[in-house]
Protein backbone atom coordinates (compact mmCIF):
# COMPACT_ATOMS: atom_id res chain seq x y z
CA UNK A 1 0.00 0.00 0.00
CA UNK A 2 1.31 3.60 -0.38
CA UNK A 3 1.45 5.91 2.68
CA UNK A 4 2.55 9.36 3.36
CA UNK A 5 5.44 9.48 5.78
CA UNK A 6 8.02 11.36 7.47
CA UNK A 7 11.86 10.58 8.44
CA UNK A 8 12.95 14.28 9.80
CA UNK A 9 11.37 17.40 11.36
CA UNK A 10 10.30 20.34 8.83
CA UNK A 11 7.67 21.90 6.15
CA UNK A 12 5.28 19.72 4.24
CA UNK A 13 8.14 19.05 1.35
CA UNK A 14 9.50 16.67 4.43
CA UNK A 15 6.35 14.02 3.36
CA UNK A 16 6.90 11.87 0.72
CA UNK A 17 5.00 8.74 -0.23
CA UNK A 18 6.31 4.83 0.25
CA UNK A 19 5.01 1.54 -0.89
CA UNK A 20 4.69 0.09 2.54
CA UNK A 21 2.99 -3.74 3.70
CA UNK A 22 -0.43 -3.60 4.50
CA UNK A 23 -0.81 -3.83 8.34
CA UNK A 24 -2.22 -7.14 9.90
CA UNK A 25 -4.74 -6.67 12.84
CA UNK A 26 -4.05 -7.98 16.67
CA UNK A 27 -6.41 -8.68 19.23
CA UNK A 28 -8.74 -5.71 19.78
CA UNK A 29 -7.60 -4.30 16.18
CA UNK A 30 -9.65 -3.08 13.32
CA UNK A 31 -7.91 -2.96 9.57
CA UNK A 32 -9.61 0.12 7.50
CA UNK A 33 -9.41 0.63 3.72
CA UNK A 34 -9.07 4.43 3.82
CA UNK A 35 -10.99 6.22 1.38
CA UNK A 36 -10.14 9.80 2.79
CA UNK A 37 -8.51 11.59 5.16
CA UNK A 38 -9.35 15.38 6.30
CA UNK A 39 -5.79 17.73 7.12
CA UNK A 40 -5.96 19.18 10.82
CA UNK A 41 -3.63 21.63 12.51
CA UNK A 42 -2.40 18.83 14.73
CA UNK A 43 -0.81 17.32 11.32
CA UNK A 44 1.61 20.19 10.69
CA UNK A 45 2.21 20.87 14.32
CA UNK A 46 3.23 17.19 14.26
CA UNK A 47 5.93 17.91 11.47
CA UNK A 48 7.54 20.80 13.29
CA UNK A 49 7.33 20.06 16.01
CA UNK A 50 5.01 22.36 17.69
CA UNK A 51 4.75 23.91 20.52
CA UNK A 52 8.54 22.39 20.86
CA UNK A 53 8.12 20.99 24.82
CA UNK A 54 6.65 17.97 22.68
CA UNK A 55 9.67 17.12 20.81
CA UNK A 56 11.63 15.10 23.39
CA UNK A 57 8.64 12.58 23.24
CA UNK A 58 8.15 12.85 19.67
CA UNK A 59 12.20 12.50 18.95
CA UNK A 60 15.05 14.60 19.61
CA UNK A 61 16.72 14.71 16.28
CA UNK A 62 14.01 13.22 13.92
CA UNK A 63 9.99 11.49 14.99
CA UNK A 64 10.07 7.98 16.08
CA UNK A 65 6.63 7.47 14.35
CA UNK A 66 7.23 8.37 10.50
CA UNK A 67 3.58 7.78 9.86
CA UNK A 68 1.16 11.15 9.84
CA UNK A 69 -2.64 11.87 9.65
CA UNK A 70 -5.40 12.04 11.99
CA UNK A 71 -8.70 11.47 10.71
CA UNK A 72 -9.88 8.52 8.40
CA UNK A 73 -12.97 7.27 6.68
CA UNK A 74 -13.34 4.13 5.04
CA UNK A 75 -14.26 0.33 4.77
CA UNK A 76 -13.53 -2.03 7.85
CA UNK A 77 -11.40 -4.80 6.01
CA UNK A 78 -10.64 -7.39 8.83
CA UNK A 79 -11.23 -7.47 12.17
CA UNK A 80 -8.76 -9.17 14.91
CA UNK A 81 -9.64 -11.26 17.83
CA UNK A 82 -11.89 -9.66 20.47
CA UNK A 83 -13.67 -6.68 18.14
CA UNK A 84 -17.66 -7.02 19.13
CA UNK A 85 -18.86 -3.72 17.23
CA UNK A 86 -17.68 -3.87 13.74
CA UNK A 87 -17.81 -6.34 11.26
CA UNK A 88 -15.78 -6.13 7.66
CA UNK A 89 -18.01 -4.04 5.14
CA UNK A 90 -18.85 -1.30 7.48
CA UNK A 91 -18.23 1.84 6.55
CA UNK A 92 -16.48 3.78 9.75
CA UNK A 93 -14.64 6.98 10.95
CA UNK A 94 -11.85 7.17 13.17
CA UNK A 95 -9.27 9.35 15.08
CA UNK A 96 -5.75 8.08 14.83
CA UNK A 97 -4.32 9.72 17.50
CA UNK A 98 -5.92 6.75 19.48
CA UNK A 99 -3.97 4.31 17.06
CA UNK A 100 -0.50 6.77 16.53
CA UNK A 101 -1.70 8.30 13.36
CA UNK A 102 -0.74 7.24 9.66
CA UNK A 103 -4.36 8.37 8.11
CA UNK A 104 -2.68 9.57 4.94
CA UNK A 105 -2.24 6.49 3.53
CA UNK A 106 -4.11 3.49 1.82
CA UNK A 107 -4.74 1.42 5.15
CA UNK A 108 -5.06 2.27 8.98
CA UNK A 109 -4.95 -0.64 11.96
CA UNK A 110 -6.08 0.61 15.31
CA UNK A 111 -7.43 -0.14 18.10
CA UNK A 112 -11.54 -0.79 17.69
CA UNK A 113 -12.34 2.35 19.94
CA UNK A 114 -10.21 4.55 17.82
CA UNK A 115 -13.34 3.65 15.35
CA UNK A 116 -17.17 4.62 15.11
CA UNK A 117 -19.74 4.41 12.16
CA UNK A 118 -20.03 7.47 9.88
CA UNK A 119 -23.69 9.20 10.19
CA UNK A 120 -26.02 7.88 8.19
CA UNK A 121 -26.45 9.41 4.73
CA UNK A 122 -23.10 11.07 4.83
CA UNK A 123 -20.42 10.17 1.84
CA UNK A 124 -16.71 8.84 3.74
CA UNK A 125 -15.43 11.89 2.27
CA UNK A 126 -17.71 14.27 4.20
CA UNK A 127 -16.95 11.73 7.29
CA UNK A 128 -13.33 11.91 7.35
CA UNK A 129 -13.71 15.61 8.55
CA UNK A 130 -15.14 15.01 11.77
CA UNK A 131 -13.03 12.53 14.11
CA UNK A 132 -10.85 14.83 15.29
CA UNK A 133 -12.52 18.52 14.71
CA UNK A 134 -16.03 18.13 15.29
CA UNK A 135 -14.96 15.97 18.59
CA UNK A 136 -12.52 18.81 19.86
CA UNK A 137 -15.15 21.73 19.11
CA UNK A 138 -17.60 19.89 20.65
CA UNK A 139 -15.10 18.90 24.00
CA UNK A 140 -13.62 22.93 23.83
CA UNK A 141 -16.97 24.58 24.65
CA UNK A 142 -17.37 22.51 27.70
CA UNK A 143 -15.46 23.06 31.06
CA UNK A 144 -13.88 20.38 33.38
CA UNK A 145 -16.76 19.24 35.55
CA UNK A 146 -19.48 19.28 32.61
CA UNK A 147 -20.09 23.02 32.12
CA UNK A 148 -21.10 24.08 28.68
CA UNK A 149 -22.45 27.20 26.50
CA UNK A 150 -26.33 27.74 27.23
CA UNK A 151 -29.19 29.42 25.16
CA UNK A 152 -28.82 33.00 24.81
CA UNK A 153 -24.88 32.94 25.66
CA UNK A 154 -22.04 35.22 23.88
CA UNK A 155 -19.38 33.10 21.81
CA UNK A 156 -16.29 34.16 20.51
CA UNK A 157 -14.88 31.33 18.31
CA UNK A 158 -11.00 32.44 17.51
CA UNK A 159 -9.65 30.64 14.36
CA UNK A 160 -13.38 30.53 12.94
CA UNK A 161 -12.59 29.48 8.84
CA UNK A 162 -9.80 26.58 10.30
CA UNK A 163 -10.58 22.89 11.21
CA UNK A 164 -12.15 23.14 14.15
CA UNK A 165 -13.93 26.77 14.02
CA UNK A 166 -16.44 25.83 11.94
CA UNK A 167 -17.36 23.06 13.91
CA UNK A 168 -17.63 24.84 17.06
CA UNK A 169 -19.35 27.91 15.02
CA UNK A 170 -22.18 25.89 13.71
CA UNK A 171 -22.61 23.79 17.52
CA UNK A 172 -22.50 26.77 19.53
CA UNK A 173 -25.42 28.23 16.88
CA UNK A 174 -27.16 24.95 17.34
CA UNK A 175 -27.50 25.50 21.45
CA UNK A 176 -28.89 29.13 20.79
CA UNK A 177 -25.82 31.30 21.56
CA UNK A 178 -24.75 34.24 19.77
CA UNK A 179 -21.74 33.71 18.07
CA UNK A 180 -18.73 35.76 16.88
CA UNK A 181 -16.26 34.41 14.43
CA UNK A 182 -12.68 35.59 14.16
CA UNK A 183 -11.25 35.45 10.72
CA UNK A 184 -9.01 37.07 8.12
CA UNK A 185 -10.70 39.74 5.61
CA UNK A 186 -10.84 37.21 2.47
CA UNK A 187 -12.44 34.46 5.06
CA UNK A 188 -15.46 36.22 7.07
CA UNK A 189 -17.96 35.73 4.06
CA UNK A 190 -17.38 32.31 5.05
CA UNK A 191 -17.78 32.34 8.40
CA UNK A 192 -20.96 34.41 7.95
CA UNK A 193 -22.37 31.24 5.88
CA UNK A 194 -21.52 29.04 8.87
CA UNK A 195 -24.04 31.16 10.65
CA UNK A 196 -21.69 33.61 12.78
CA UNK A 197 -24.34 36.46 14.26
CA UNK A 198 -20.65 38.47 13.81
CA UNK A 199 -17.36 38.41 12.48
CA UNK A 200 -14.43 39.75 13.27
CA UNK A 201 -11.24 41.04 10.90
CA UNK A 202 -8.45 39.89 13.24
CA UNK A 203 -6.53 42.06 10.77
CA UNK A 204 -7.87 45.26 11.96
CA UNK A 205 -9.20 44.62 15.25
CA UNK A 206 -7.69 42.86 18.61
CA UNK A 207 -11.04 41.03 20.03
CA UNK A 208 -9.11 41.36 23.47
CA UNK A 209 -8.87 45.49 23.07
CA UNK A 210 -12.48 45.66 21.47
CA UNK A 211 -14.74 46.23 24.69
CA UNK A 212 -16.60 43.47 24.01
CA UNK A 213 -17.58 40.84 26.84
CA UNK A 214 -18.04 37.56 26.28
CA UNK A 215 -19.38 34.46 28.36
CA UNK A 216 -17.28 31.80 25.88
CA UNK A 217 -14.14 32.25 24.13
CA UNK A 218 -12.95 29.15 22.29
CA UNK A 219 -9.35 29.44 21.10
CA UNK A 220 -8.10 27.22 18.26
CA UNK A 221 -4.40 28.62 18.25
CA UNK A 222 -3.76 30.99 20.85
CA UNK A 223 -2.09 34.46 19.96
CA UNK A 224 -2.78 36.55 23.32
CA UNK A 225 -1.52 36.80 26.32
CA UNK A 226 -4.18 35.24 29.41
CA UNK A 227 -4.22 38.07 30.67
CA UNK A 228 -5.66 40.00 27.62
CA UNK A 229 -8.07 36.99 27.33
CA UNK A 230 -9.68 37.22 30.78
CA UNK A 231 -10.19 40.66 29.79
CA UNK A 232 -12.53 40.34 27.60
CA UNK A 233 -14.45 37.40 29.38
CA UNK A 234 -18.26 38.31 31.51
CA UNK A 235 -18.69 37.26 35.29
CA UNK A 236 -18.18 33.98 35.25
CA UNK A 237 -17.10 33.28 31.53
CA UNK A 238 -14.87 30.87 30.34
CA UNK A 239 -11.89 31.13 27.95
CA UNK A 240 -11.13 27.93 26.42
CA UNK A 241 -7.73 27.52 24.53
CA UNK A 242 -6.82 24.04 22.37
CA UNK A 243 -2.88 25.05 21.10
CA UNK A 244 -0.14 27.43 20.71
CA UNK A 245 3.37 27.93 21.36
CA UNK A 246 4.94 26.44 24.60
CA UNK A 247 4.88 29.78 26.03
CA UNK A 248 1.09 30.41 25.16
CA UNK A 249 0.30 26.54 26.43
CA UNK A 250 2.10 27.40 29.52
CA UNK A 251 0.55 30.36 30.41
CA UNK A 252 -2.73 28.62 29.65
CA UNK A 253 -2.32 25.59 31.25
CA UNK A 254 -0.32 26.77 34.58
CA UNK A 255 -1.58 30.70 34.84
CA UNK A 256 -4.88 30.66 33.74
CA UNK A 257 -5.81 28.04 35.76
CA UNK A 258 -4.04 29.36 38.68
CA UNK A 259 -5.96 32.72 38.18
CA UNK A 260 -9.02 30.54 37.87
CA UNK A 261 -9.16 29.82 41.34
CA UNK A 262 -9.34 33.10 42.70
CA UNK A 263 -11.89 34.40 40.23
CA UNK A 264 -15.04 34.08 39.25
CA UNK A 265 -13.89 33.74 35.50
CA UNK A 266 -12.30 30.12 33.97
CA UNK A 267 -9.56 29.83 31.67
CA UNK A 268 -7.18 27.17 30.76
CA UNK A 269 -6.01 24.32 28.01
CA UNK A 270 -8.57 21.79 26.95
CA UNK A 271 -6.76 19.12 28.91
CA UNK A 272 -10.29 17.40 28.80
CA UNK A 273 -10.25 16.25 25.27
CA UNK A 274 -10.95 12.55 24.47
CA UNK A 275 -10.35 11.08 21.05
CA UNK A 276 -13.42 9.61 19.80
CA UNK A 277 -15.84 9.71 22.91
CA UNK A 278 -18.94 7.87 22.09
CA UNK A 279 -21.61 9.95 24.31
CA UNK A 280 -19.97 13.31 22.13
CA UNK A 281 -20.18 11.34 18.74
CA UNK A 282 -23.58 10.15 19.37
CA UNK A 283 -24.79 13.95 19.87
CA UNK A 284 -22.23 15.14 16.82
CA UNK A 285 -24.37 12.50 14.80
CA UNK A 286 -27.83 14.25 16.16
CA UNK A 287 -26.96 17.42 15.22
CA UNK A 288 -25.86 16.68 11.89
CA UNK A 289 -29.56 14.30 11.51
CA UNK A 290 -31.30 17.74 12.63
CA UNK A 291 -29.08 19.69 9.87
CA UNK A 292 -27.56 21.83 12.73
CA UNK A 293 -24.07 20.65 11.64
CA UNK A 294 -22.56 20.14 8.28
CA UNK A 295 -18.68 19.69 6.81
CA UNK A 296 -17.35 22.24 5.02
CA UNK A 297 -14.52 20.97 2.38
CA UNK A 298 -12.60 23.57 1.06
CA UNK A 299 -10.73 20.90 -1.31
CA UNK A 300 -9.95 17.30 -2.39
CA UNK A 301 -6.66 15.92 -2.95
CA UNK A 302 -5.50 12.83 -4.25
CA UNK A 303 -3.07 10.81 -1.84
CA UNK A 304 -0.02 11.64 -4.35
CA UNK A 305 -0.35 15.36 -3.74
CA UNK A 306 -0.49 14.90 -0.07
CA UNK A 307 2.22 17.82 0.26
CA UNK A 308 -0.03 20.26 -1.60
CA UNK A 309 -2.68 19.32 0.61
CA UNK A 310 -0.35 19.99 4.00
CA UNK A 311 0.88 23.57 2.41
CA UNK A 312 -2.91 24.68 1.33
CA UNK A 313 -3.83 24.63 5.15
CA UNK A 314 -0.24 25.77 6.32
CA UNK A 315 -0.56 28.57 4.14
CA UNK A 316 -3.75 29.75 5.89
CA UNK A 317 -5.99 29.67 2.58
CA UNK A 318 -8.07 26.96 3.42
CA UNK A 319 -12.40 27.44 4.15
CA UNK A 320 -13.09 24.96 6.34
CA UNK A 321 -11.36 21.43 5.41
CA UNK A 322 -8.91 19.73 3.33
CA UNK A 323 -9.73 16.02 2.68
CA UNK A 324 -6.84 13.55 0.93
CA UNK A 325 -8.96 11.27 -0.87
CA UNK A 326 -7.37 7.46 -1.73
CA UNK A 327 -8.61 6.36 -4.85
CA UNK A 328 -6.08 6.62 -7.86
CA UNK A 329 -3.38 7.08 -5.34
Amino acid sequence: MMAALRYRYGAPEVVELREVEVPAPSEGQVLVRVRAASVNRADLDGLKPRPGIVRPFMGLRAPRNPSIGTDAAGVVEEVGLGVTRLTPGDHVMGDMFIGGQGSFAEYVCAPERAFQPIPAGMSLEEASTLPHSAILAMQGLRRPGGRTIEAGDRVLVDGASGNVGPFAVQIAKAVGAEVTGVASTDKLDFVRSLGADHVIDYTKVDYTKAGERYDWILDTDTHHGIGSVRRALRPNGSYVTLGGETGDLFSGVVVGRLRSRFSDRWSGLCLWWKPMHPPDVERLKGLIAAGQVRPAIDRRYPLRQVVEALRHVEDGRARGKVVITMDGA
